[in-house]
């Protein structure tokens, strides 16, 4: 099968060496500007003996900032003495992607965080996928993968994990949330698992943790504050950093089925009808969509299907039919 065939992705970090590392993960590709030319990934790995291992990563989609932030940070900062074990951390795992500040790669359109598990003889996505499926996850305990809403959603900042059929996996998961002291705890629900990271490193039974935190294509002083704090306390949780979590209040919201979710059903101008983390009440307005083709149509609305908050929203002015206008979360207790 030809997923089975050799990465042409290699390493110029030694994955077993102590020390600190900075170098790349080297994609061949070919183009017109570059006939024997070469996507370089940049990777750092810091390791101290023997140990639990995480892989840190930022950068699946292309327009979403605090991940690479906090981990380009993390990556010139870490000092090996406090380190048992390796960290294995690549701030822009769609690199290509990520220069071009857009979701999805310029080179095939290709969505990172919908090619798993990839294809070693695939597109360049499905070849970084292929990577990471098949090199750098079996190598990790825990994974933490930094996401935001991108250019077209904006969040409550919040870190999540999955409910999963192993319970005792699961509750590892919810700790590690927890000590990431995000300002909002999330047991995440998504619209569609299939060919995500998050579901390939489950698959492998490995623990995982993600966020959203914020979003509109940019970041805030905030937001990234949080990510700062949080991949280190992810790192002190897990015992591969010395010292104690850094933990702060959180509040935690569940999702628990897909009437979560308000999609649009026309394209037009969206109006927000309630702003991020204010309460939601079952049939409630959360948004409307104004026509634009021309004057005296009444505006579409899009009420809740559940009562909780508004952790999501749709962030551009204009939106198409489709198109998430908002998620609304339910505070646990």
């Amino acid at each position: 099968m030809s997923h089975l065939r050799p990465s042409p992705i290699t390493s110029t970090v030694d994955f077993e060496r102590d020390g600190v590392q900075h170098g790349f993960l080297r994609l061949p590709y070919s183009r017109d500007d570059s006939a024997w030319g070469s996507v370089m990934i940049p990777i750092c790995v810091i390791r101290n003996g023997s140990g639990p291992s995480a892989l840190l990563t930022g950068g699946n989609h292309g327009d979403e900032y605090e991940g690479p932030l906090a981990l380009y940070d993390l990556a010139r900062t870490l000092d090996p003495k406090q380190v048992s074990g390796t960290v294995i951390i690549v701030p822009a795992m769609n690199y290509p992607a990520f220069r071009a500040g857009t979701r999805t790669s310029p080179i095939d359109k290709g969505n990172l965080n919908r090619s798993f598990p990839g294809r070693s003889d695939g597109t360049v996505t499905e070849k970084i996928a292929d990577y990471f499926q098949r090199e750098l996850l079996p190598r990790t305990d825990i994974a933490l993968d930094f996401h935001s809403g991108g250019k077209t959603l904006d969040f409550v900042p919040f870190c999540a994990a999955h409910t999963r059929p192993d319970k005792e996996l699961e509750a590892k998961g919810f700790a590690a949330v927890e000590a990431f002291s995000a300002p909002w705890s999330m047991k995440m629900l998504e619209i569609d698992a299939v060919g995500m990271f998050d579901t390939a490193a489950e698959e492998m039974g490995k623990l995982f943790i993600t966020t959203e935190l914020g979003g509109g294509g940019t970041s805030r002083a905030e937001t990234v504050r949080i990510a700062r704090r949080g991949v280190l306390n992810v790192l002190r949780h897990a015992g591969i950093v010395a010292g104690a979590v850094e933990m702060q209040p959180t509040r935690w919201l569940d999702m628990p089925s897909g009437d979560c979710f308000s999609f649009a059903e026309d394209d037009g101008m969206i109006e927000t009808m309630i702003d991020l983390g204010e309460p939601v009440e079952e049939g409630q307005v959360l948004a409307r969509i104004h026509s634009i083709g021309r004057t005296g149509a009444a505006p579409q609305e899009i009420r809740a299907r559940m009562s909780g908050l508004l952790a999501a929203r749709h962030f551009p002015g204009l939106v198409k039919a489709g198109d998430c206008t908002a998620v609304v979360a339910v505070l646990v207790d």
